[in-house]
């Protein structure tokens, strides 16, 4: 008589979906950051200044 497991099979399955998931979230959070860095990097110390941040502040305010 052969038993087979199959709680193992569903128990790993939503691991593995987030994961990905997180990875995916991860990378999205990333790029966003990366995109608004360089953005904010582009726009002349007036313009920033108009905002109300310094060139300093870009790291502090994207994270």
């Amino acid at each position: 008589m052969a038993a087979i497991d199959t709680q193992a099979v569903f128990a790993a399955a939503p691991r593995k979906t987030s994961f990905v998931v997180t990875l995916f979230a991860t990378v999205q959070e990333w790029n966003a950051k990366r995109q608004t860095r360089a953005a904010l990097s582009k726009l002349t110390d007036r313009e920033l200044s108009d905002i109300g941040i310094t060139r300093a502040d870009i790291d502090t305010i994207v994270g």
